[in-house]
């Protein structure tokens, strides 16, 4: 199934994101935009450009932003708010707790530069918690897109959507691998390849890193099935379980802090349902530094080979649990 998510070329998600803004606000004559003075960052300049009345340049100041977006939401407008995950989320929690998520206000919480690809501007920048901080807040709905055309279709997507959303996305180049004209449905998983041995469950830019894992377990003989949740709250419960209950073991990948993030959802509805031998792929309780994203990648053990190495460990497990049972 794999050949049916060719890498058509490379693209980040944020330019994904500024294309399906553009195309959100020609859809919806309510969607509004505002950004903390990052307009170029989050490639939110065609928008102002198409929509200069609807656009609102706060600078320098996330909170006043929160405040704003909540206060439009009431007149009825539909506002997108603009800057860097960390910005986004730890800079601003308690605005977005009290004054758009406790009454479940319909502001969509933009996020770029999200994990360690962010890359050079170090671990003050790169946040790694911020998928759990925001699927605590009850009503908040969760979404880590994998590529462009997945983070363009989340974007026009979520317009439609009533409800406080957080939508995490990246700064660098990254493979281009799912449909053009996919569509995106909230808080349905993909089923990206069918398997027996293993079940991958990943998110974000880890499905890329999964799908080449997929590939190299398949020539040493694991058939391992691959699954692309871009929604990690509300969680597609049923794609997982139906899955788990095939394979019986399952490895987690993520650009995130091992604590808080997808593994922990999984985990969380693997204990309730379906007990299962489990790996994480993710930052192991640790900030980032700065570096190449690439190579922090590699340094923190989100690679390819580090999903197949977890593969290798959870498939040991399963045949000690089959041991035991039979």
């Amino acid at each position: 199934m794999l050949t049916d998510f060719p890498i058509t070329g490379k693209k980040a998600t944020r330019d994904g994101f500024g294309d399906g803004l553009l195309m959100a606000g020609q859809q919806n004559k309510n969607v509004v935009a505002l950004c903390a003075d990052l307009l170029g960052s989050l490639k939110m300049n065609a928008f102002v450009k198409a929509f200069p009345e609807r656009f609102v340049q706060v600078g320098i100041a996330e909170a006043n932003m929160m405040g704003i977006a909540a206060g439009l939401a009431i007149g009825g407008k539909i506002p997108y708010t603009g800057t860097f995950a960390n910005f986004s989320t730890g800079r601003v929690y308690d605005q977005i707790r009290q004054s758009i998520a406790y009454s479940h206000k319909n502001v969509k919480i933009c996020a770029s530069h999200a994990g360690l690809t962010l890359g050079e501007d170090g671990a003050t920048h790169q946040i790694l918690e911020d998928i759990g901080l925001m699927k605590m807040l009850p009503g908040m709905t969760v979404i880590n897109p994998c590529d462009y055309n997945q983070t363009k279709a989340a974007t026009i997507a979520i317009a439609e959507h009533y409800g406080p959303v957080y939508l995490r996305f990246g700064r660098p180049s990254w493979p281009i691998f799912m449909p053009e004209n996919l569509p995106f449905e909230i808080g349905k998983g993909i089923l990206m390849n069918e398997g027996s041995d293993v079940t991958i469950i990943a998110t974000g830019h880890l499905v890329a890193y999964a799908m080449e894992a997929v590939k190299k377990l398949n020539e040493e003989g694991i058939s391992a099935e691959l699954i692309n949740i871009h929604t990690i709250k509300p969680l597609d419960e049923e794609i997982i379980l139906d899955s788990v209950s095939k394979t019986k073991c399952v490895v987690t990948a993520e650009e995130h802090q091992r604590n808080g993030g997808l593994g922990d959802s999984v985990a969380q509805l693997l204990s309730r349902k379906m007990p299962t031998a489990q790996e994480y792929v993710a930052v192991n309780d640790s900030f980032g530094e700065s570096g190449v994203p690439e190579l922090l990648l590699a340094k923190y053990g989100l690679t390819p080979e580090n999903i197949i190495a977890s593969v290798q460990e959870v498939l040991k497990r399963k045949e000690m649990v089959s041991s035991f049972s039979s």
